[in-house]
Parts: C-alpha cells; sequence; structure tokens
C-alpha cells in the first residue's frame, strides 16, 4: 500500500514546520471575522499555530496573525482568540487523538 503525503504547515510564532492536524487554524472568513476554526474546514484566510499559549503570545506580541491573514487585527480580537484558544486547547487535543485514531 502507497504511503499517504502528510499535508504540512508552519507555526506563524515558532515558524517550525508540524503536520498539519497538529496546529490550530485562525481563520479569517469571508465576511471578515477572525476565529479559531478547529477543524480546519471553514473558508477564508487561514493562518496556523502551534497548540501551546506561548505560541499564541508570541503571534500577539509579534503580530504574526496580522501579516498571515493580511488584514489588521486589533487588540480586542486578540484577547477573544486568547479566550477561545485557553477554551480550545482540550477539545483541540480531543479532536487531534480522534485524527490519530481514524489514521490507522
Amino acid at each position: 500500500m502507497k504511503q499517504r503525503k502528510i499535508p504540512m504547515r508552519k507555526c506563524v510564532a515558532c515558524q517550525e514546520m508540524m503536520p498539519k492536524k497538529e496546529l490550530i487554524r485562525v481563520v479569517r472568513t469571508p465576511e471578515g471575522e477572525t476565529e479559531i476554526d478547529l477543524r480546519g474546514k471553514k473558508s477564508g484566510r487561514g493562518a496556523y499555530l502551534c497548540g501551546k499559549l506561548s505560541c499564541f503570545k508570541l503571534a500577539t506580541k509579534n503580530k504574526a496573525l496580522d501579516r498571515a491573514l493580511k488584514v489588521p487585527v486589533g487588540a480586542e480580537i486578540y484577547r477573544r482568540l486568547e479566550q477561545d484558544f485557553i477554551k480550545s486547547e482540550d477539545e483541540f487535543r480531543a479532536v487531534q487523538a480522534e485524527a490519530g485514531d481514524g489514521d490507522e
């Protein structure tokens, strides 16, 4: 059986290449909203972050999401994303484990 290629993406904060399933996607929707996309299926421009809070804080400090999403991301959106990021860490780990079970 032929080995499937694993899609790789780069964390916008630490610049580390990782498999797409191990990263959290932040998306700017066509309506202009910025939100976390745990499944990676929403339409819009995406940026990827490691599942670590330290990477999110680094991205906030360096305004990495502004560059990756090609739109200024306001301080209030960063605060909302940080709250969502903290809440979604456990959910992301569950989704990641679920995806790992399906690969076998």
